[in-house]
């Protein structure tokens, strides 16, 4: 599987387009220092970006695709395949399987240790899609509290 080469990091790039201020930037890096967390949901905490700003920043700079969980119905046998903790840890959800293919839609599409432990308990070649953490924690709830 071919590795993107990731160049800047995600405040950086929000810099950039404009979402937040460096300033911001530095005061959410330092509430990151303290509270832990991915800066991406640091920065919403904080109120100093969106999560549909950060999702869109992802997609736009990376190419993945942007996918809305909201209406998106998950076959349950999809959701088994990747256990509840590994999916709230990594703040993903499996969302489909086709071959030797799992697509997965995760909030931090960066985040190559989750990706790489995704194909290791899968055995699958992973796919990846980006959504919201609001709308993956959702559909978390909802795939996972029957299995």
């Amino acid at each position: 599987m071919a590795k993107r080469v990731i160049s800047k990091q995600l405040g950086e790039l929000l810099i950039e387009r404009k979402v937040i201020t460096r300033k911001q930037l530095d005061y959410a890096l330092e509430a990151q220092k303290e509270k832990g967390g991915l800066i991406g949901q640091v920065l919403v905490d904080l109120g100093y970006a969106s999560e549909e700003a950060i999702a869109q920043a992802i997609t736009a700079q990376y190419g993945f695709p942007y996918l809305p969980l909201e209406n998106y119905e998950i076959d349950s046998s999809v959701v088994k395949i990747v256990p509840k903790n590994v999916a709230s840890q990594f703040c993903l959800i499996p969302v489909d399987k086709i071959g030797n293919n799992l697509t997965v839609a995760m909030s931090n599409p960066l985040n190559a240790l989750a990706i790489e432990d995704i194909e290791l308990i899968s055995g699958l070649c992973v796919q990846i899609f980006v959504s919201t953490a609001t709308d993956i924690n959702k559909a978390i709830e909802k795939y996972y509290k029957d299995v």
